[in-house]
């Protein structure tokens, strides 16, 4: 898969761009606030309607502006279609392919991209929720229908936890009985959720490993080795479906039930869980360098990257890769490792501040600081 257009209407910095790409890296190489990220998350925001940089869209759309558009041609062997989001500053965003109008689920799915930025080293040091939202982005990008499980999940958990606050005021039985349907419809959702979870974890082990290992090559043995691992207070491990996961789920929170109202607070389902994240024999937070955690974060997004390859089964299919930022934290060997790893793909996105953040013969298209000043108001 490759983008051979990318246009821009009052996103961020840009007013208006235009940008024509062939298959193959693309590097954008300007000072930090000229505007080059901005046009990789709006790639990124295309395939996963979300930004990788903020948590909102208010951001996105250019100062005192009503709304921003993001449109691109996207190519997959012989078939083309143009893809187009337009994001509100307020209200809802719509989305068109082919200038046709349709729902903005519909087109999950049609631009597949894996980023990699400076943010995701959160994702060994941060919070579990940071966590969980790459491994969710894995899962849709895997599978679109579980956008709609998410919002069903994250619909249900609001429900629930506002009738626990009720509860904890008023043990009144009409609303006990009201918290038995809301279980269902929780657990129905997170246990779907769950269960998608675990199968994308069940595939991206070894790529994982191959992955880290490769990039910390030049590590003491002991320390190129990782792991990940589902973290739950729920022992999901005798499911073997999601119907499994949701019978396990619900005896919890019935073991739970009162703990639960005293609280007023959902305490077990897959908003609650983590994953473990191990180098060598040691948790990688807390215990990781700096150096480590920037390898596991990059093996982390390139692992996600080689199993959507796998599923796609051609390079006709295969995610985009973007790195923003990235060849800059990295020392001279680990920055040669990536390059000839990330090569392979049909389409790839570098930004760097200067040359020299750029690894030794890479080879592409270069697109410099003049030419992204030319449209940006920045």
């Amino acid at each position: 898969m490759w983008i051979s257009r990318l246009s821009l209407r009052d996103y961020r910095s840009y007013p208006e761009l235009d940008l024509e790409f062939s298959p193959g890296v693309t590097t954008f190489v300007a000072d930090n606030g000229t505007g080059k990220t901005n046009i990789v998350e709006a790639i990124g925001y295309l395939a996963h309607q979300r930004s990788h940089r903020v948590a909102f869209d208010a951001p996105l759309v250019h100062e005192d502006r009503p709304a921003a558009t993001v449109s691109a041609l996207v190519n997959r062997d012989q078939r083309h279609a143009t893809v187009e989001v337009t994001i509100q500053a307020k209200g809802a965003n719509r989305a068109r392919v082919n200038r046709n109008a349709v729902k903005l689920k519909d087109i999950l799915g049609l631009v597949s991209c894996v980023v990699f930025a400076p943010e995701d080293l959160s994702l060994v040091r941060g919070e579990p929720a940071e966590r969980r939202s790459w491994i969710d982005t894995l899962v849709v990008a895997r599978n679109p229908r579980f956008a709609s499980i998410i919002t069903d999940f994250e619909r249900a958990l609001k429900q629930r936890n506002a009738l626990l606050k009720r509860l904890r005021e008023d043990r009144d039985p009409g609303l006990e009985t009201t918290l038995d349907i809301w279980n269902m419809a929780y657990a129905d959702s997170a246990a779907e959720l769950v269960f998608g979870r675990q199968r994308i974890l069940a595939d991206i082990v070894e790529p994982l490993q191959t992955n880290f290992a490769y990039i910390a090559a030049d590590a003491r043995l002991e320390r190129q080795g990782a792991h990940i691992a589902y973290d739950s207070r729920i022992d999901y491990s005798p499911a073997a479906s999601a119907a499994d996961c949701k019978e396990l789920l619900l005896a919890a929170l019935d073991r739970r039930r009162t703990t639960e109202i005293e609280r007023g607070l959902t305490l077990h389902g897959p908003g609650r869980d983590d994953l473990s994240l191990m180098i060598g024999t040691h948790p990688a937070k807390g215990y990781a360098s700096h150096g480590e955690t920037w390898s596991l974060a990059l093996a982390m997004q390139l692992a996600g990257w080689d199993l959507l390859s796998a599923d796609a089964g051609s390079a006709a299919e295969q995610p985009i890769l973007v790195l923003d930022d990235v060849f800059a934290e990295l020392d001279t060997g680990r920055r040669q490792r990536l390059a000839s790893r990330v090569t392979s793909a049909e389409q790839v996105f570098i930004t760097a501040a200067v040359d020299s953040d750029l690894p030794d013969g890479l080879e592409g298209i270069r697109i410099d600081q003049s030419r992204l000043l030319q449209s940006s108001t920045s």
